[in-house]
């Protein structure tokens, strides 16, 4: 089946940066919409950061000129360049694949079918 997995997730302090990676397996991710999610304890799934099939990029107002989306088609990965972080971007990272639902809006988690187990970043000030 179907596979994403993430990795690069840490531990960092306030300011610091990390590079998050998706790759996926049994799937070829060229013209899908891949999206990176970010869940913290008591919170709701939100939307990262998408590019889609396109090459279109949106980012949640939350992280736009700190973050940057890029995809590698060729190697089936979607990257999250974390930089200036901030103790609020402390939560589990997600990447998730295929727009099962092309109507909600690209931060809606129900938008999308395939999903990864998670990576967790922790950002201490």
């Amino acid at each position: 089946q179907v596979q994403l997995v993430e990795s690069g997730g840490g531990s960092v302090q306030a300011g610091g940066s990390l590079r998050l990676s998706c790759t996926a397996s049994r799937y070829r991710i060229r013209g899908n919409s891949m999206a990176w999610f970010r869940q913290a304890p008591e919170k709701e799934r939100e939307g990262v950061a998408v590019v889609d099939g396109m090459g279109s990029i949106t980012y949640a107002d939350s992280v736009k000129g700190r973050f940057i989306i890029d995809r590698d088609n060729a190697n089936d990965t979607v990257y999250l360049q974390m930089n200036s972080l901030k103790p609020e971007d402390t939560a589990m990272y997600y990447c998730a694949s295929f727009a099962e639902q092309p109507s909600r809006p690209w931060y809606d988690p129900y938008r999308f079918k395939f999903w990864g187990q998670g990576t967790q970043v922790t950002v201490s000030s």
